[in-house]
């Protein structure tokens, strides 16, 4: 059976807006080769603030657009350039770096990161998370220390180019070529990761799967509506 990988099979793309993110893409991942275009769009050449910038936030001299209702608290740091929507909050400790979209209701939480990633309306990583080169749906929400891993350990630089190779996906015997060399995860509307799940470069989410807590999750393809467990089997035994 064929998978649809179209940015339709992740997200609900009724809004005019969101879908924008992802006009022209045939595969879902390459919306993440057009994030840094759609920031400059957003934020253009000059720094907007509209929402609460709180005492002890520090933004660089970037383009920045910060939307009303948008807080960025105070420890956090908007590096830039970066498209902060109406109502979004950058906690505590958070760190905003290149080329980071969050859409309205979104949040970058206290001791996270994140690095040309697109949070769309209500997707959340709240405590001690990474998300880079990564696209999260509607809703999504990361347990705690969940972190989505953008560069293969054993991806090592061309000693004549100077270049990664890029990261290729099999899914159901077809394999696919990314053209990325840095690639996260991408979880659909309404998927969840427990708590210090790592999802390994070129993750695909289906919407509304769980990921269980602790998991380390291969790259590839899981369907929607799916639990991914992790089953542990932890034994007691008498001290001696």
């Amino acid at each position: 059976m064929e998978i649809d990988l179209a940015p339709t099979a992740f997200f609900a793309l009724e809004d005019e807006f969101v879908a924008s993110f992802f006009d022209g893409c045939t595969f879902v991942w390459e919306a993440i080769t057009k994030i840094e275009t759609h920031t400059a769009r957003l934020a253009g050449d000059k720094q907007t603030i509209l929402g609460n910038v709180m005492p002890g936030a520090y933004l660089s001299d970037r383009p920045i657009f910060i939307g009303e209702g948008a807080v960025i608290e105070p420890g956090a740091y908007v590096q830039g350039p970066a498209y902060i929507g109406a109502g979004a909050t950058v906690r505590h400790g958070a760190y905003v770096r290149e080329n980071v979209i969050l859409l309205p209701g979104s949040g970058l939480g206290h001791a996270s990161e994140a690095k040309n990633a697109l949070f769309l309306p209500g997707a959340h990583a709240p405590h001690f998370n990474y998300v880079g080169d990564s696209i999260l749906g509607h809703r999504v929400n990361l347990g705690a220390g969940t972190k989505l891993s953008n560069l293969g350990i054993m991806s090592e630089k061309d000693a004549m180019t100077g270049k990664r190779p890029s990261i290729h996906l099999t899914i159901n015997s077809q394999t696919y070529d990314t053209g990325l060399a840095k690639m996260g995860a991408i979880l659909g509307d309404d998927a969840q990761s427990g708590c210090n799940a790592v999802l390994n470069p070129g993750t695909l989410i289906g919407p509304r799967t769980l990921v269980y807590a602790n998991l380390s999750l291969r790259k590839g393809h899981h369907a929607a509506d799916s639990i991914i467990k992790f089953r542990q089997n932890p034994r007691r035994v008498d001290r001696i």
